[in-house]
């Protein structure tokens, strides 16, 4: 699957709150300037190329919803990131911004710990 462009991601971003639209009412909830009702429409056409999002027709009007969640997106998107500037590893990546942010070992330490109740919450059966 492919990256989002900008204006990509910014509509499906809305099409995640929203969970299903209209060109109108995506239109409607992005910030002024809005664009043209074409331009987004042609995005949308895009993103349902590029299996993004799918549609459920009402005559000559069209529904628009997502077909990957942002968490699967996200997922892919961070892969691809890691691979394209840290060889692939989380632990460089944890590493660089833990130094750009000048992180403190406390900071890391609440990091870990965080990472551990997601993990174990999201696999229970695994950690009993």
């Amino acid at each position: 699957m492919k990256e989002l462009t900008k204006a990509e991601e910014q509509i499906m971003q809305l099409l995640w709150k929203l969970e299903k639209a209209f060109v109108k009412d995506i239109i409607e909830k992005m910030p002024i300037p809005k664009p043209a009702y074409n331009t987004v429409s042609t995005i949308i056409r895009i993103l349902e190329k590029k299996g993004f999002i799918g549609h459920n027709a009402y005559g000559k009007t069209h529904e628009y919803f997502p077909l990957i969640s942002r968490k699967d997106y996200t997922r892919l998107f961070m892969k691809n990131f890691m691979r394209n500037y840290f060889s692939g590893s989380f632990q460089e990546m944890v590493s660089f911004f833990a130094k750009e942010d000048n992180m403190s070992l406390s900071d890391l330490d609440e990091l870990v710990k965080d990472v551990k109740r997601d993990i174990e919450n999201e696999n229970p059966k695994e950690n009993e």
